[in-house]
């Protein structure tokens, strides 16, 4: 008979994601050497195949979010400059050029980060973070030198399933030199049909809130992050936000607005890489790609909720007035 061993190993771990009948937890027990030895092989095995599923979880980060843009040297963190609305001829929006200034960086950056996955985050004084730049992706598009001819080469993309059930592309309209851009998640139902963002009920609130502060529908220019409409309004899905978000940013790039309004949660989430609550986004200066950028609610939840209107509100005035204030020091 079989003498039992003066102590047990229980080594837990959670079930393997893709393996249907795995153990969750192995037991040694030292009854015999050669059955130690099997199942510590297989409790490595066990561990290989994580280690492997995380290596591979890390990488498809990396794919989702893109190596980003540096300035000219890579070799010393400081030169790694952050984007801001400058003087400078050079747009800070530019796909060919990272020219910013370095003393910008000394005056504004206290603190520079690698996160989890490689990326680098700069934290500036206000507390505020800011995002590099991620690159274009190698498509023909990216060398549209206007709106319309940007329009004439994505208006049938289909790089997501929404091609297979939008009516039109709806690519954004306004004026094409805009000092502000008004930006929402997605395209609905009137918009779908039409072509054009912000024309339904939502639409018209809209324009009645951008003449409160002073500014015209023409003067300023409207597009979503999405150029097609989800099935029944749903929120936009991670892959189509990443298929359809570098038309933004080459939109962006044409225009060279002064200032970014986001209208709705969703809208202010997706573009600033957050899930901070609305409540939090809004009544604070954000960086957008370089561009100033402000979160307010959507007239389509106003519409839901007249109690909103108040603090929307507030939440323009405060727009303009730092409009004004960003214009009067650009000169």
């Amino acid at each position: 008979m079989l003498s039992w061993a003066p102590w047990w190993c229980v080594l837990c771990l959670g079930p393997h994601p893709t393996a249907k009948k795995r153990k969750s937890f192995l037991v040694f027990s030292g009854k015999s050497y050669e059955d130690d030895v099997s199942k510590m092989m297989s409790t490595r095995e066990e561990l290989l195949h994580i280690l492997n599923d995380l290596e591979r979880a890390l990488q498809q980060e990396r794919e989702l979010f893109g190596e980003y843009l540096l300035s000219e040297s890579s070799k010393e963190v400081h030169q790694h400059v952050t984007p801001t609305l400058t003087d400078s001829p050079v747009s800070p929006l530019s796909s060919t050029s990272m020219a910013y200034k370095k003393k910008e960086l000394k005056a504004h950056v206290v603190k520079e980060e690698v996160d989890l996955f490689g990326n680098r985050v700069v934290y500036k004084k206000e507390g505020t973070t800011v995002q590099m730049l991620h690159p274009f992706p190698d498509e023909p598009w990216v060398g549209a030198t206007s709106l319309d001819e940007l329009n004439q080469m994505i208006c049938t993309c289909t790089k997501c399933p929404l091609s297979h059930t939008r009516t039109n592309f709806v690519f954004g309209v306004g004026n094409p030199k805009a000092e502000v851009v008004v930006v929402g998640e997605a395209p609905g139902a009137d918009e779908d049909l039409q072509g054009e963002p912000f024309v339904g009920r939502a639409g018209q609130l809209l324009n009645k809130i951008l003449e409160a502060i002073n500014f015209k529908r023409e003067e300023v220019y409207i597009c979503n992050i999405l150029k097609c409409r989800p099935p029944n309004n749903r929120d936009p899905l991670p892959e189509e936000v990443d298929a359809c978000e570098p038309h933004l940013w080459k939109q962006l790039e044409l225009i060279k607005p002064k200032m970014i309004l986001c209208l709705g949660r969703i809208a202010g989430q997706t573009l600033l890489r957050t899930t901070e609550p609305l409540g939090s986004l809004r009544g604070k200066m954000h960086d957008y790609r370089g561009i100033p950028l402000m979160v307010t609610y959507h007239p389509a939840a106003l519409l839901r909720n007249p109690n909103w209107k108040r603090p929307t509100w507030e939440d323009v005035q405060k727009f303009r007035k730092l409009y004004d204030d960003l214009k009067s020091k650009q000169g």
